[in-house]
């Protein structure tokens, strides 16, 4: 007895923004054709798919441009994007002709190009071609990866997204302070309440900043730079309330980073370090929206002018 499938009409463009309900990461699949030809493509569609052996597999429409250098390709890479590299995920999804020029990478196994900063790397031989309707699924045999440990960038309904922790994972602050401490001189002095809610709030907001590849010090410098330019490491410790060691410190890796530049009057946003102190004030804003949604108005109001009049004149 034959059984019949029910034929359904299906909307293409309400079946993608129900798929896009679907967090992923992004990648970017690189590989090397015999004859030397380099591609990379922005994809989503990678997953793990076995352990023994060690297999993975992500998927490319079998009309694109590169997707006969990926069939007869004997390796390719993975290149799991960080929360940082928005820009190389849009670089990579563009049609142009030489996607490589002016990027940073280094040759992988069989000369798949593998970049640096990622979140993570898996570097493959081909191991099988699978037919998936109107996409060649490309199975690989990972032979070596590397896990670097950053935020991952993410693309969920249509947009790009980061990760943080479900606050629900974080233990309430009840749970996280001492009972002694609360029935203490300590739990009810002023000074030192102010002290664990700054501490609370930032155990919340920490987790956010790496999605930025920033340390909280290194975000508060953007901040400050943001407003004040030109200003010396010891000007800076007084706006941003932390050691001249850690200043220092801070200072040296966004120079390094050359998200900030020095000049005879001190320390400068290069252009760079202007669009990520603004992502900073966007992440800040937020999650001080976050946190506050809870309070009135009127109370929100009280609190500012109740830190305004300890700050002083």
């Amino acid at each position: 007895m034959t059984m019949m499938t029910q034929q359904i009409e299906i909307d293409p463009k309400a079946f993608r923004r129900a798929l896009g309900n679907f967090a992923t990461g992004v990648t970017i699949i690189t590989a090397r054709a015999p004859d030397g030809t380099q591609v990379g493509v922005t994809a989503s569609s990678f997953n793990s798919l076995s352990m023994d052996p060690p297999l993975i597999l992500w998927s490319s429409m079998k009309e694109a441009r590169s997707c006969e250098v990926f069939e007869s390709a004997t390796h390719f890479a993975v290149n799991i994007l960080a929360s940082d590299q928005l820009e190389m995920s849009n670089h990579f999804a563009r049609q142009q002709k030489d996607k490589f020029a002016g990027i940073d990478w280094e040759e992988g196994i069989g000369g798949a190009p593998i970049f640096p900063n990622c979140a993570g790397r898996f570097q493959c031989e081909t191991y099988d071609k699978l037919d998936g309707g109107d996409h060649w699924i490309f199975v690989g045999r990972v032979l070596a990866f590397d896990d670097f440990g950053r935020s991952p960038l993410c693309f969920h309904q249509g947009s790009y997204a980061v990760v943080f922790n479900h606050p629900d994972t974080i233990p309430p602050a009840a749970e996280r302070a001492s009972p002694d401490l609360d029935r203490g001189r300590m739990g009810n002095h002023t000074f030192f309440l102010m002290l664990r809610a700054v501490r609370a709030y930032q155990e919340q907001y920490q987790p956010k900043l790496k999605t930025l590849g920033l340390s909280l010090f290194e975000a508060r410098t953007l901040l400050v730079l943001n407003d004040l330019t030109s200003i010396t490491a010891e000007q800076l410790v007084v706006h941003m309330h932390t050691p001249i060691t850690e200043a220092r410190v801070a200072l040296q890796n966004l120079f390094a980073a050359g998200l900030i530049e020095k000049s005879e009057s001190g320390y400068s946003l290069t252009a760079a370090g202007q669009a990520k102190a603004d992502q900073c004030w966007d992440l800040a804003e937020a999650h001080a929206q976050e946190t506050f949604e809870r309070f009135s108005d009127d109370e929100i109001d009280t609190f500012t002018s109740v830190l305004r009049q300890l700050i002083g004149p």
